[in-house]
């Protein structure tokens, strides 16, 4: 028995918004069967139709309304200061059925952008989300088909949001392969403070004061795979990053005090010679990163 065709209720999705994650869906969709028409919405001609030949779409407008006009599904994958002017503009021109979603990585700061400017109808189909995926690379050309799978993507739902609509979007999710769960706007804003938004600002201030030192031609000569490795982020969009940690200010104001409460307590160890805590703190890190790494192998397979 054939599997069932790809989102085969869902002519005609637009994609607002080409860049890595965006472009990552278009890639990941047809790939995966979908046989509808796919439509992107960039910011200027000439992206539109370098993300034609690319084919990353079957057709590119640099207007958002006509990208949007008879779309059944439409996500919104572009960065946050963009976020309000693309929702104004989706909620001008979005036919009154469509299926509407995102791709930000704060929660609660789209949903009120979305509130400012969508009617009820349109925010009972709309189904906030986030793709837990991601690399350094930004364009049009930065986008790749299996970005997303075995990937979790979190939506963030609440009671008035329709059934339909958000069965519509784990579909889509599905479709590239991605792992889908649900939890509060709140909650994920908190996680994602925790999990990327601050490893993010450590990594862009530890590289910014190790390019400040005098030394820094020989301390950049000598650093090993270890400081490539914890610092391949701060090579991310700093536009993009500083307003993604604007959006999400409160979550990540509270796990940078947190973060800074257990360094100055790392740093007292190592003042006082403490060996025996220093030891504890980093048993205790390795033990837990450990762990993780192991649930997340067992989920891979």
């Amino acid at each position: 028995m054939s599997a069932a065709p790809v989102l085969a209720d869902v002519d005609r999705i637009a994609i607002v918004g080409l860049g890595l994650i965006g472009g990552s869906i278009a890639r990941g969709l047809r790939e995966a069967g979908y046989a509808g028409r796919l439509v992107g919405a960039v910011t200027s001609e000439p992206d539109a139709a370098q993300a034609v030949a690319l084919e990353l779409v079957d057709t590119c407008h640099a207007d958002i309304a006509r990208a949007v006009a008879d779309a059944d599904l439409i996500v919104v994958a572009t960065p946050p200061s963009a976020l309000d002017a693309v929702l104004s503009e989706v909620a001008s021109a979005c036919p009154a059925g469509a299926v509407i979603t995102d791709t930000g990585s704060s929660k609660t700061s789209v949903i009120k952008a979305a509130t400012r400017v969508f009617d009820a109808n349109a925010m009972r189909r709309f189904v906030p989300g986030h793709p837990i995926a991601g690399t350094e690379n930004s364009g049009l050309e930065a986008g790749f088909a299996t970005l997303f799978k075995s990937r979790r993507v979190i939506l963030t739902p609440d009671e008035a949001t329709d059934a339909a609509a958000t069965a519509a979007v784990e579909a889509m999710w599905a479709a590239l392969g991605a792992t889908v769960s649900r939890m509060s706007a709140a909650h994920h804003d908190e996680v994602l403070a925790a999990t990327s938004h601050l490893p993010h600002v450590l990594a862009y201030t530890l590289v910014d004061t190790l390019a400040a030192m005098a030394e820094r031609t020989e301390i950049f000569a000598y650093a090993a795979g270890g400081f490539a490795d914890f610092t391949r982020i701060a090579s991310s969009d700093p536009a993009l990053w500083r307003d993604i940690v604007k959006a999400n200010r409160g979550p990540v104001l509270h796990t940078l005090d947190a973060y800074i409460a257990r360094l100055q307590d790392v740093r007292g160890a190592i003042a006082q010679g403490d060996d025996h805590h220093l030891h504890d703190i980093f048993e205790r890190a390795k033990t837990a990163r450990d762990g993780f790494v192991l649930q997340r192998e067992q989920n891979e397979r």
